[in-house]
């Protein structure tokens, strides 16, 4: 193996890269936002991205009210911006912030609707560092890597320190909770626990937009052996069947409001797929098309492979890499999902498995477009005494720049890896059956 770092200075250097980062999302960022939002009267109220999904529950649990109706969405801005958008000013935002889940959502937040929401939030907010701390062992556990307890605990420090999951705490956001569900349906799938991880899987659904591909795999997966993997359709089919039936009861033809509000959310955010943004739309939809079949064409060399293998991890870190390459939209705290996908790789190194199939120099550039972040709120957070409001604004969006083109390296990493580890399999395959 390589000389690796002493484990003192791996440790200084993560605890630095993580506090720069929160130094620079609470000091030089929100600084930023907030003399911009000065600047051109635009409101900021709470901000928070759970308090749209808990005032519609509120609503519709306890008023009766659809949580979907133009009226609900103005009290939300109320609370959310601090006042109701005024769609004649060029000036303020463009996200309607309207409730825009499937409304089984509601189930997930009854029991919060009696509390006043500052408690609620700040509750939440603890809930989601507790997950993504958990979300460490889950993935390992998925990845089949028993890594030491001192190198779990730098995951643990980069993953609170890592931009994306320092922007959906700050925000409160739901993908957070989502990832959770799904590393701990993941975990549960390696452990034999199949029931549990359909219900599971079942529950983060309240984001279908992140969830549909990982659906579609671990159903097709299960069906692959259906003998032995019948319970976790069971599972699955029980508990959506529950949601879908319980949220007709609550409010009568949800599933058509949901939709339009979808449709809605589109129109005003204008989000666009990594791909189609960086190489424009002919391109991009080719290049989506092509990613879904190679990653198709690996998932089912590995279908039969059991949960509790190293190659249903890398299988399992891949689809959801490629949700990020299918998602309509390029919101940042999204990018938790390449969690287990950024573990498989770095676990190839730590290990030495990458081969000639992912050349250093590909390694090279996609560990820096991961670091550039931590690169860059360092530097910032050490010129923060000298820097002036002019100088922020032109340098406060540094630790961006790499948000995109990340994304597609790393899925582009995982599939060459999951690509040579199914051709591996399938080959061996053939052999096993070949005549002596």
């Amino acid at each position: 193996m390589r000389k690796r770092p002493p484990f003192a200075v791996v440790l200084i250097l993560a605890v630095a890269a993580s506090a720069s980062t929160w130094f620079y999302m609470n000091r030089i960022l929100v600084a930023h936002q907030v003399a911009e939002a000065a600047a051109h009267n635009r409101p900021r109220g709470n901000l928070s991205d759970l308090y749209p999904r808990w005032l519609g529950t509120r609503e519709l649990l306890l008023n009766h009210r659809n949580p979907y109706s133009r009226e609900v969405t103005q009290k939300i801005q109320q609370g959310y911006y601090g006042r109701t958008l005024d769609p004649s000013n060029p000036e303020d935002p463009k996200d309607q912030q309207a409730f825009a889940y499937p409304v089984y959502v509601v189930f997930l937040l009854a029991p919060t609707v009696d509390l006043p929401f500052a408690t609620v939030q700040a509750g939440f907010r603890w809930l989601l560092v507790a997950l993504a701390v958990a979300d460490v062992f889950l993935w390992l556990y998925i990845l089949r890597w028993k890594a030491s307890i001192r190198y779990t605990l730098i995951f643990m420090i980069l993953m609170l320190g890592w931009i994306p999951m320092v922007q959906g705490l700050k925000l409160q956001q739901l993908t957070l909770l989502v990832t959770a569900l799904l590393a701990a349906c993941g975990a549960c799938l390696a452990a034999g626990w199949l029931g549990m991880a359909g219900v599971l899987l079942a529950l983060s659904t309240i984001k279908p937009q992140l969830t549909w591909p990982i659906v579609l795999w671990l159903l097709m997966w299960a069906a692959s052996d259906w003998r032995k993997r019948h319970r976790f359709f069971v599972g699955f089919g029980i508990v959506i069947v529950m949601l879908l039936g319980g949220a007709e009861l609550v409010l009568p033809g949800w599933v058509g409001m949901f939709l339009d509000a979808i449709r809605q959310y589109r129109e005003y955010t204008r989000g666009e797929a990594l791909l189609v943004v960086l190489f424009g739309a002919v391109a991009g939809y080719v290049l989506q098309f092509l990613a879904l079949l190679a990653t198709g064409w690996c998932l089912w060399q590995l279908r039969r492979e059991s949960a509790d293998s190293e190659s249903f991890g890398r299988s399992f870190s891949l689809v959801l890499a490629l949700t990020l390459i299918l998602l309509p939209m390029s919101a940042l705290y999204n990018q938790i999902l390449l969690a287990p996908a950024l573990l498989a790789l770095v676990r190839c190194e730590y290990f030495q498995e990458s081969t000639e199939h992912v050349g250093g120099s590909a390694r090279i550039v996609g560990g820096f477009l991961f670091v550039w972040p931590w690169i860059a709120t360092l530097g910032l957070s050490l010129a923060y005494v000298w820097m002036t409001p002019g100088f922020r604004g032109r340098v406060v969006q540094l630790p961006f720049y790499s948000s995109i083109a990340m994304p597609v390296f790393i899925f582009g990493l995982s599939l060459l890896d999951t690509w040579m580890n199914s051709a591996n399999h399938a080959t061996g395959l053939r052999d096993a059956e070949s005549p002596e």
